[in-house]
């Protein structure tokens, strides 16, 4: 059974589902492998846990939203 662990910040629950359903579709489409053998593990991490280049990912978020306006 192939097992597919994705690593992220906190994620909307339709973001996961969306996620979790193309990442098996493309799964099966390049190995051709049926997608009932798939399991998919959506690990998701605090975002004041995780940084890149020194902000975290919340900081991250919050300059993403004040960038689009939101």
């Amino acid at each position: 059974m192939p097992v597919i662990v994705f690593e992220a910040g906190q994620m909307k629950k339709e973001v996961k589902a969306e996620l979790i359903r193309r990442l098996t579709e493309v799964s099966v489409e390049v190995t051709g492998i049926p997608k009932e053998l798939y399991f998919v593990s959506v690990h998701e991490l605090p975002d004041d846990d995780i940084a890149v280049g020194g902000l975290t990912v919340r900081e991250l978020k919050e300059r993403l939203a004040e960038q689009r306006g939101e």
